[in-house]
């Protein structure tokens, strides 16, 4: 269902995700040693109160296409919205170097290639949150990318990142149009979020059969003091 993706954090919690999440009132979010995404159900939430015992003092988490209504003890950050963008046929998958499964044996090769080129938003556990692949080079991991959020129609493609030293041979297409048609084998819709500013990447998802389904407002907020305001 549309709506879900208008409000993508707290559809995975509900859904995909619930197990993961960690609930006070009406504010659900990931542990944060596995993302650091917290929702609500609509803006209209008063949230202060279940934020201070969900969010630890000076800890900044991040809300896309709703925010709640926050007192002075947090300190809530706009960003430029996002592209949301979805795909809804397979692509031609490129030819290119075998795509291989990453898992326990490959995380700390995980952790240090997004640690270079996605520091912000993966975190020891994200891994949990689904499958990932990834492409090797010479014994190192050139590039990969795995799932994120989801729900029981939809999935997120996260994660897509290229080692520096092995840009421009064409593996993030090859891994985004392997695991997009992979997921909408399995009857589900792919879809990601991406910076306008980011022409590079949007040019590529673009070309590998992804669609823009709407900007939407990407925020974070950070607790300010040592106890909110109840």
């Amino acid at each position: 269902m549309h709506f879900e993706l208008d409000n993508p954090f707290w559809s995975s919690l509900q859904t995909r995700h619930r197990a993961f999440a960690q609930r006070q009132g009406d504010v659900a979010r990931y542990p944060a040693e596995v993302a650091p995404f917290l929702g609500v159900p609509n803006a209209g939430v008063e949230a202060s109160a279940s934020l201070e015992t969900l969010v630890a003092p000076g800890e900044t988490v991040y809300l896309i296409g709703v925010v709640p209504v926050v007192s002075e003890a947090w300190s809530l950050h706009v960003y430029a919205p996002l592209a949301q963008m979805v795909c809804e046929t397979p692509v031609d998958l490129p030819a290119g170097p075998e795509i291989v499964p990453l898992g326990e044996a490959q995380r700390a090769d995980v952790l240090a290639l997004t640690a270079l080129v996605y520091p912000h938003y993966f975190r020891p556990r994200t891994m949990e949150l689904g499958r990932y692949f990834g492409i090797y080079e010479g014994g190192r991991l050139a590039a990969m990318i795995g799932e994120r959020l989801g729900t029981d129609t939809q999935q997120e493609i996260s994660a897509v990142c290229t080692h520096p030293d092995f840009v421009g041979r064409g593996y993030a297409r090859r891994l985004l149009a392997m695991l997009g048609n992979d997921v909408l084998e399995r009857g589900l819709q792919p879809f990601l979020h991406v910076s306008h500013e980011n022409l590079r990447a949007k040019r590529l998802y673009e070309q590998t059969g992804y669609r823009l389904r709407r900007d939407i407002g990407f925020w974070s907020l950070r607790r300010t003091t040592e106890g909110g305001t109840r």
